[in-house]
C-alpha cells in the first residue's frame, strides 16, 4: 500500500486495529490458551506478542521524534518513507520469521491484559500524531532486525502491516479449531 500523508498511515492503521480487535473477540475463552495444530504459539501468545512489539514500536516513534525535535528538524515536504522501504518489505508478509527473544510472549498474560497493553500503545501514538506532521522526521532512524534502519514514520507504517499480518494468523488458528 502506498501512502500520501500521516492522516492515510493513521487510518490504515485504525483500520487495522479494528480488524484486529475484531479477530481478538471471536477468540473463545477455550480457544485462548490452545494450540492449534501446527502452530507453536496460542492466540493469547499471538496477541501479546503484538502488543509487545506495538509497544516497543510506540516507544522507538517517540525517541526518534524526540531526537529530532531536539536536532530541530524541520519538514522537508517529504513523509520520511525511503524509496526502498516497499522494497524490503515485499513478501514479508507471508514469510515465516523467528522473532527476537525480547519480543516472544512469556505465555503469563491473558488476551484481556494484552489488549489494555495494545490500547496503551495506540494512546501513544495517537498523542504523536501532531509530531508526526509537524517534525522532520527524515535524518533520524533506529534499526529493525530484519528491515535495516528505519525512520519514525517507516515505524508507524510498519506497526500497522505487523498487526495485519497477525491478524490473519489468529484468524486462521481460530479457524483451524472450529474445522
Amino acid at each position: 500500500m502506498r501512502y500520501e500523508s500521516i492522516s492515510d498511515i493513521y487510518s490504515a492503521n485504525k483500520l487495522i486495529r479494528e480488524r484486529f480487535h475484531a479477530a481478538v473477540a471471536n477468540v473463545g475463552p477455550d480457544e485462548e490458551n490452545k494450540l492449534a495444530a501446527g502452530e507453536q504459539w496460542t492466540p493469547g501468545h499471538l496477541v501479546e506478542h503484538v502488543s509487545i512489539v506495538y509497544g516497543g514500536m510506540a516507544g522507538i516513534c517517540s525517541k526518534l521524534i524526540a531526537k529530532a525535535k531536539d536536532a530541530g528538524a524541520v519538514p522537508d515536504g517529504t513523509m520520511a518513507i525511503s524509496p526502498a522501504y516497499f522494497e524490503k518489505l515485499s513478501g514479508s508478509a507471508t514469510r515465516k520469521v523467528e522473532a527476537p527473544e525480547r519480543v516472544r510472549p512469556t505465555g503469563g498474560v491473558s488476551i484481556a491484559e494484552s489488549m489494555e497493553r495494545l490500547s496503551s500503545s495506540d494512546a501513544a501514538f495517537k498523542s504523536m500524531r501532531d509530531d508526526f506532521e509537524t517534525v522532520g522526521l527524515s535524518a533520524s532512524k533506529f534499526p529493525h532486525p530484519f528491515f535495516g534502519d528505519l525512520t519514525a514514520v517507516e515505524w508507524l507504517i510498519l506497526a500497522g502491516l505487523h498487526e495485519h499480518r497477525h491478524t490473519g494468523q489468529l484468524q486462521q488458528m481460530v479457524a483451524k479449531f472450529r474445522q
